[in-house]
Protein backbone atom coordinates (compact mmCIF):
# COMPACT_ATOMS: atom_id res chain seq x y z
CA UNK A 1 0.00 0.00 0.00
CA UNK A 2 0.98 3.52 -0.90
CA UNK A 3 2.39 5.80 1.90
CA UNK A 4 1.49 9.62 1.84
CA UNK A 5 4.31 11.75 3.86
CA UNK A 6 2.98 15.66 4.50
CA UNK A 7 5.66 17.90 6.03
CA UNK A 8 4.88 20.02 8.49
CA UNK A 9 6.06 24.27 8.25
CA UNK A 10 8.62 23.49 5.46
CA UNK A 11 9.28 25.81 2.84
CA UNK A 12 7.01 28.86 4.17
CA UNK A 13 8.22 32.12 4.50
CA UNK A 14 11.77 31.56 3.59
CA UNK A 15 11.99 29.36 6.90
CA UNK A 16 13.15 25.51 6.57
CA UNK A 17 13.55 25.68 2.72
CA UNK A 18 14.61 22.66 0.54
CA UNK A 19 13.74 21.49 -2.57
CA UNK A 20 11.27 18.66 -2.83
CA UNK A 21 11.88 17.51 -6.32
CA UNK A 22 15.51 17.09 -4.89
CA UNK A 23 14.35 14.98 -2.35
CA UNK A 24 11.72 12.76 -4.61
CA UNK A 25 14.76 12.04 -6.69
CA UNK A 26 16.57 10.80 -3.24
CA UNK A 27 13.94 8.87 -2.39
CA UNK A 28 13.24 7.26 -5.86
CA UNK A 29 14.27 3.64 -4.90
CA UNK A 30 11.06 3.75 -3.44
CA UNK A 31 9.19 5.40 -6.24
CA UNK A 32 8.45 8.72 -4.68
CA UNK A 33 6.35 11.67 -6.21
CA UNK A 34 6.67 15.21 -5.30
CA UNK A 35 3.20 16.79 -4.68
CA UNK A 36 3.53 20.89 -5.30
CA UNK A 37 6.33 22.91 -2.96
CA UNK A 38 4.85 22.46 0.62
CA UNK A 39 6.73 19.11 1.83
CA UNK A 40 3.86 16.36 0.38
CA UNK A 41 4.82 13.01 -1.30
CA UNK A 42 3.36 9.60 -2.17
CA UNK A 43 5.57 6.66 -1.59
CA UNK A 44 4.30 4.17 -3.85
CA UNK A 45 6.90 1.16 -3.25
CA UNK A 46 6.33 -0.54 -0.03
CA UNK A 47 8.13 0.40 3.22
CA UNK A 48 7.20 0.23 6.47
CA UNK A 49 6.68 3.55 8.12
CA UNK A 50 9.26 3.42 10.36
CA UNK A 51 12.29 2.57 7.50
CA UNK A 52 10.00 5.76 5.96
CA UNK A 53 10.56 8.06 8.33
CA UNK A 54 13.99 7.45 9.25
CA UNK A 55 15.21 7.89 6.03
CA UNK A 56 13.40 11.16 5.66
CA UNK A 57 15.21 12.43 8.84
CA UNK A 58 18.67 11.46 7.56
CA UNK A 59 17.86 13.11 4.13
CA UNK A 60 16.22 16.25 5.38
CA UNK A 61 18.79 19.28 5.83
CA UNK A 62 16.79 20.08 9.39
CA UNK A 63 14.22 18.52 12.00
CA UNK A 64 11.03 18.73 10.74
CA UNK A 65 7.26 16.84 11.93
CA UNK A 66 6.35 14.56 9.83
CA UNK A 67 2.86 13.03 8.63
CA UNK A 68 2.52 9.83 7.16
CA UNK A 69 -0.98 8.33 6.13
CA UNK A 70 -1.77 5.34 4.27
CA UNK A 71 -2.49 5.92 0.23
CA UNK A 72 -5.92 4.64 0.66
CA UNK A 73 -7.16 6.85 3.71
CA UNK A 74 -6.65 10.11 0.95
CA UNK A 75 -8.54 8.00 -2.26
CA UNK A 76 -11.47 7.51 -0.01
CA UNK A 77 -11.32 11.29 1.37
CA UNK A 78 -11.45 11.93 -2.31
CA UNK A 79 -14.89 9.71 -3.32
CA UNK A 80 -16.79 12.27 -0.33
CA UNK A 81 -18.40 15.46 -0.35
CA UNK A 82 -17.12 16.81 2.46
CA UNK A 83 -17.32 20.46 1.62
CA UNK A 84 -21.35 20.51 1.08
CA UNK A 85 -22.68 24.25 1.24
CA UNK A 86 -19.38 25.51 0.91
CA UNK A 87 -19.20 27.33 -2.59
CA UNK A 88 -16.39 26.87 -4.45
CA UNK A 89 -15.28 30.61 -5.05
CA UNK A 90 -11.65 31.89 -6.01
CA UNK A 91 -11.78 33.86 -2.68
CA UNK A 92 -12.53 30.51 -0.67
CA UNK A 93 -9.77 27.80 -0.33
CA UNK A 94 -11.49 24.11 1.30
CA UNK A 95 -8.50 22.54 2.85
CA UNK A 96 -7.85 19.44 5.09
CA UNK A 97 -5.25 18.90 7.79
CA UNK A 98 -3.77 16.13 8.80
CA UNK A 99 -3.28 15.70 12.63
CA UNK A 100 0.07 13.94 13.67
CA UNK A 101 -2.18 11.35 15.36
CA UNK A 102 -5.72 11.01 16.88
CA UNK A 103 -7.21 13.76 18.63
CA UNK A 104 -6.97 14.31 22.44
CA UNK A 105 -9.75 16.67 21.54
CA UNK A 106 -12.24 17.99 19.33
CA UNK A 107 -14.39 21.59 19.51
CA UNK A 108 -18.09 21.18 18.62
CA UNK A 109 -18.18 21.31 14.54
CA UNK A 110 -18.69 23.05 12.54
CA UNK A 111 -17.13 25.98 13.99
CA UNK A 112 -16.06 29.44 12.43
CA UNK A 113 -13.07 31.61 13.86
CA UNK A 114 -13.49 34.55 14.62
CA UNK A 115 -16.24 33.23 17.11
CA UNK A 116 -18.26 36.91 15.80
CA UNK A 117 -18.08 39.20 12.70
CA UNK A 118 -17.65 37.66 8.65
CA UNK A 119 -15.74 34.01 9.47
CA UNK A 120 -12.13 33.67 8.18
CA UNK A 121 -11.65 29.89 9.06
CA UNK A 122 -14.24 27.42 8.94
CA UNK A 123 -13.98 24.01 10.25
CA UNK A 124 -16.55 21.92 9.16
CA UNK A 125 -15.89 18.00 10.08
CA UNK A 126 -13.19 15.94 11.29
CA UNK A 127 -12.71 12.15 9.97
CA UNK A 128 -10.32 10.51 12.30
CA UNK A 129 -7.06 12.43 11.60
CA UNK A 130 -8.45 14.45 8.81
CA UNK A 131 -9.73 17.82 9.66
CA UNK A 132 -12.06 19.16 6.64
CA UNK A 133 -12.44 23.38 6.76
CA UNK A 134 -12.25 26.31 4.22
CA UNK A 135 -10.74 29.30 4.73
CA UNK A 136 -10.87 33.16 2.95
CA UNK A 137 -8.13 34.62 1.44
CA UNK A 138 -6.60 36.98 4.00
CA UNK A 139 -3.59 37.49 5.76
CA UNK A 140 -4.96 36.86 9.56
CA UNK A 141 -6.56 33.50 8.21
CA UNK A 142 -2.65 32.03 9.16
CA UNK A 143 -3.13 32.32 12.93
CA UNK A 144 -6.60 30.93 12.81
CA UNK A 145 -4.93 28.26 11.07
CA UNK A 146 -1.99 28.05 14.21
CA UNK A 147 -4.88 27.40 16.39
CA UNK A 148 -5.70 24.05 14.90
CA UNK A 149 -3.16 22.35 17.31
CA UNK A 150 -4.84 23.82 19.98
CA UNK A 151 -8.00 23.05 19.37
CA UNK A 152 -7.37 19.52 18.44
CA UNK A 153 -4.33 18.37 21.02
CA UNK A 154 -1.72 17.59 18.29
CA UNK A 155 -0.05 18.83 15.72
CA UNK A 156 -1.73 19.02 12.27
CA UNK A 157 -0.69 20.41 8.79
CA UNK A 158 -2.82 21.85 6.00
CA UNK A 159 -3.14 20.95 2.42
CA UNK A 160 -5.61 22.93 0.44
CA UNK A 161 -8.49 20.13 -1.36
CA UNK A 162 -6.47 20.92 -4.74
CA UNK A 163 -3.23 19.10 -3.07
CA UNK A 164 -5.62 15.92 -1.73
CA UNK A 165 -6.80 15.58 -5.21
CA UNK A 166 -3.57 15.65 -7.59
CA UNK A 167 -2.04 12.66 -3.96
CA UNK A 168 -5.42 11.32 -5.13
CA UNK A 169 -4.81 11.02 -8.46
CA UNK A 170 -0.74 10.16 -8.46
CA UNK A 171 -1.94 7.02 -6.26
CA UNK A 172 -5.30 6.27 -8.28
CA UNK A 173 -2.98 6.50 -11.56
CA UNK A 174 -0.08 4.07 -10.09
CA UNK A 175 -3.15 1.51 -8.96
CA UNK A 176 -4.40 1.65 -12.55
CA UNK A 177 -0.49 1.22 -13.79
CA UNK A 178 -0.02 -2.11 -11.56
CA UNK A 179 -3.49 -3.53 -12.34
CA UNK A 180 -2.32 -3.11 -16.31
CA UNK A 181 1.23 -4.24 -15.42
CA UNK A 182 -0.41 -7.51 -13.37
CA UNK A 183 -2.52 -8.19 -16.83
CA UNK A 184 -0.04 -7.88 -19.13
CA UNK A 185 2.27 -10.54 -17.21
CA UNK A 186 -0.35 -13.13 -17.38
Amino acid sequence: MALVVLLRGVNVGGHRTFRPTALARQLQHLDAVNIGAAGTFVIRQPVTRAKLRAELERRLPFEAEIMICEGGDIVRLVSQDHFAGVPARADIVRFVSVLAKRARSAPRMPMTLPSSGKWLLKILARHDRFVFGAYRRHMKVIGYLGKLDELFGVPATTRNWNSITAIANVLSSGERAATAAGKHRS
